[in-house]
């Protein structure tokens, strides 16, 4: 029995990377070795140990036989006589199939190490097209090692295509698409994740309310809102909100906020909610049981949208509305982000800007003067039940008022 260290561990052990969890295959072993030296198994469809000590995963060398459809039509096999380098062969990339001894030895029959110094994401054989879900994790690869200078490998990406075009990722189940759009939202660039799926014409997949930008048939819809709506403009957006921001709920509601454009010509720019808009990002959220914590603040935002570009324009009273709506008093750290996020508001980003001001400073002062308010002034003048919150609207319209009275005058006297 032999036992070697596999997968990302040697990948990034290669690339002077931090390591995070180390996986080990077990060669010419048995699943009662393994019990009798007190490892404990976890796996189900075929045998994973975990140590007794490190507690770290051991497997069992397998090989696989598509039996079916999707990610989860394989028949396994892990018997004691299944090489290493059958193991490795069902892997996804070469730079995840190399192995190495307990001495040090990289076992490499793939040229992973080579694809390594060349920075390039390869496919390691045909069965790659048999797994739908390898479309994601080399999208999710790439943007999590652009910043080393890695590109996927044009056999490989005319190989994803074919899926795409097979519809392999309609087998997928919605939570193995999120996890791996999540993974990519976690890296620094998870523009680059989306924008190879949208170069192998698999975006629609997670954003199918953006169909139209495949749809060439319709000229008139693939001509205007590409014109409007580049998604090179798009994702340089993404780009530069992920550096400035690591929180995937602000990330994710940038986005969200374009899915808008297919029901923007439907809509006043003075709408101060846009429920049609924040319905389909309710429904694709719901659709992936993406986390309610970024489905707020993505629903927000983009039902907003118009109305936060346009803010220093809008009535104290509709502003104030608006800090009920997001549940401001409870929940403050939103108008943060939506106020940050209102510097990336997509009518900015796409050069369609009627905001002639700071909204996102201006947001941030308005809550910060109504917020001041005193409940305790009401409760001494002896309001009860509905009328404290009446009388706190009103004292929180009337001094917005003031204040922004004093801030034109101000602003005239200069």
């Amino acid at each position: 029995m032999k036992i070697y260290l596999v997968g990302g561990a040697v990948r990034d052990s290669l690339l002077n990377l931090p390591i995070k969890d180390r996986d080990w295959v077990v060669v010419g072993g048995s699943e009662k070795i393994l019990l009798e030296n007190n490892f404990q198994q976890v796996g189900k469809d075929f045998p994973v140990f975990l140590h007794p000590i490190t507690h770290e995963e051991y497997a069992l060398a397998r090989k696989e036989k598509k039996s079916g459809t999707g990610y989860t039509g394989f028949n396994t096999d892990y018997n004691s006589n299944v090489t290493l380098e059958e193991d490795l062969i069902r892997r996804d990339l070469t730079i995840n199939a190399i192995a190495q001894d307990i001495e040090g030895n990289y076992i490499d029959p793939f040229g992973g190490k080579k694809d390594i110094e060349n920075r390039l994401l390869r496919h390691v054989s045909p069965s790659f097209s048999e797994d739908p879900l390898r479309i994601l994790r080399t999208a999710r690869f790439s943007a999590s090692l652009i910043h080393l200078g890695f590109k996927i490998a044009k056999e490989t990406m005319i190989l994803m295509s074919i899926m795409v075009k097979k519809k392999e990722l309609l087998y997928l189940t919605k939570n193995r698409i999120w996890n791996e759009t999540e993974k990519a939202f976690k890296t620094s660039n998870p523009h680059i994740y989306f924008k190879i799926l949208y170069k192998c014409k698999a975006l629609h997949f997670f954003f199918p309310e953006i169909r139209f930008l495949y749809d060439t048939k319709n000229f008139f819809n693939y001509y205007i809102f590409n014109m409007l709506y580049d998604i090179k403009i798009i994702l340089k957006g993404l780009a530069k909100i992920s550096f400035l921001c690591n929180d995937i709920d602000v990330r994710f509601a940038y986005l969200c906020q374009f899915l808008s454009m297919n029901v923007i010509y439907m809509h006043s720019f003075n709408e101060f909610y846009d429920k049609s808009s924040a319905d389909l990002v309710s429904n694709l959220c719901t659709r992936f049981n993406i986390p309610s914590y970024i489905r707020d603040i993505s629903v927000l935002n983009t039902g907003f949208c118009f109305f936060l570009n346009t803010i220093s324009h809008q009535s104290s009273k509709k502003i104030i509305t608006f800090f009920y709506k997001i549940d401001a008093w409870r929940k403050p750290d939103r108008v943060k982000k939506l106020a940050f996020l209102s510097k990336f508001n997509f009518l900015n980003v796409l050069k369609v800007n009627y905001n002639d001001s700071n909204s996102s400073l201006f947001l941030n002062e308005c809550f910060f003067i109504v917020n001041n308010v005193s409940t305790k002034l009401i409760l001494n003048k002896g309001f009860k039940g509905k009328k404290i919150k009446s009388e706190l609207i009103r004292l929180r319209i009337k001094k917005l008022d003031e204040w922004r009275s004093n801030k034109i005058q101000k602003f005239c006297e200069k």
